[in-house]
């Protein structure tokens, strides 16, 4: 595992985001896929909020739907998931003495046209937020599709770049909760991740 970890590291180190591609299997993606829908389908998903408490919800600014995973009621196939996220937790922890003791995932649907405007993951009144992480849950992803995730990330001087990654199915995206800021660009097919954070007490 440490093999599929440590260019994570390497990339938030050196750039402040790191990209992984593979850190899901094909058969990992569809399985988590084929839950994400069976459980859409059962009324089990929300409209996402925005703020702390996430009870707001502004189609303006964010389009998705959510599900938050929890280890109680993980399938085997999402606690499988979910245990990958624990070791990573501890190796970011072996090397990078970042302290984290927590973690918390939700799936996001996106559907087509949708979006999620320029924000900052971690909240003024609450800093324990301090990895961002999304692995994405789509298949055959093409350029025309859209859907990719801006991120604005600061440069000396005062200047920033905008780095697009595309939502390619297993690929995971980790970077800085409390420094970069960005945003989902619309797709024109339904979007699918499970996105959360890793945290600190």
């Amino acid at each position: 595992m440490e093999t599929l970890f440590e260019p994570i590291i390497d990339g938030i180190l050196t750039k402040g985001y790191g990209v992984q591609d593979d850190f899901l299997l094909p058969e990992e993606v569809a399985a988590l896929a084929s839950r994400l829908h069976s459980r859409r389908a059962v009324g089990q998903f929300r409209a996402a909020g925005i703020g702390n408490q996430q009870v707001t919800v502004e189609s303006q600014i964010r389009g998705d739907e959510i599900l938050w995973l929890e280890e109680a009621t993980a399938t085997p196939d999402e606690a499988a998931f979910l245990q990958r996220i624990g070791e990573f937790v501890d190796y970011v922890n072996r090397t990078c003495y970042l302290g984290l003791r927590d973690y918390e995932f939700h799936y996001a649907l996106y559907p087509p046209g949708t979006f999620y405007k320029r924000h900052l993951d971690q909240f003024r009144s609450d800093s324990r937020r301090k990895l961002s992480v999304i692995c994405y849950l789509n298949t055959d992803w093409q350029p025309t599709d859209g859907g990719q995730l801006a991120l604005y990330v600061p440069q000396p001087g005062g200047s920033e770049e905008t780095i697009t990654i595309s939502p390619a199915g297993g690929r995971l995206v980790c970077f800085e909760s409390g420094r970069l800021e960005h945003e989902v660009l619309p797709a024109t097919r339904e979007r699918l991740s499970v996105t959360g954070w890793l945290k600190t007490a």
